[in-house]
């Protein structure tokens, strides 16, 4: 079958289970698990960019936390809260320079990914729950990984030509 086909019917039933998924048995933001899913294509593909695209976006939501947490005890008001995402995206480039993390845009994932779930779910930083955003956001950004690995083999499954007899 056509790879184009094969990516269309591997991901649209993935998409579709991970939609289920997160809207049932596992609550984190099926967003979050989208996002971390392309970035798992953004990084390579492959057991090589599953794992680029995990410590990526779990440097991104690293450092979205600590300067969140700044934020948080820091000085309350709108300047000191941009320089801190100034720091935090400045540490972000920083940290691209490690080979493994040599695609900024998939740190940059999840670190948005991090301040968009506490956004979304209007839980502060310093949370001491099961709920707290950063663990949400990290086990989606998990969750969105498997979910590019295994839809990139549903697609390289299907779309594999039948050995000739």
């Amino acid at each position: 079958m056509p790879t184009l086909v094969a990516s269309m019917i591997s991901l649209g039933v993935l998409g579709a289970i991970d939609t289920y998924l997160t809207a049932t048995i596992l609550p984190v933001p099926v967003w979050v698990t989208f996002i971390a899913w392309a970035s798992f294509f953004a990084c390579g593909g492959g057991q090589r960019g599953f794992i680029k695209s995990i410590a990526s976006n779990a440097t991104g939501v690293a450092i979205a936390s600590l300067t969140l947490l700044v934020i948080h005890f820091g000085i309350q008001s709108p300047l000191f809260a941009a320089i801190c995402v100034g720091v935090g995206t400045s540490a972000m480039i920083l940290a691209s320079a490690v080979p493994l993390l040599s695609f900024p845009p998939a740190i940059v994932f999840g670190f948005a990914s991090t301040v968009g779930t506490v956004a979304a779910t209007g839980k502060s930083i310093v949370t001491m729950d099961a709920g707290h955003p950063t663990m949400i956001a990290a086990v989606a950004m998990l969750v969105g990984a498997c979910f590019g690995f295994v839809s990139q083999v549903g697609t390289n499954t299907l779309a594999r030509k039948p050995a000739l007899a």
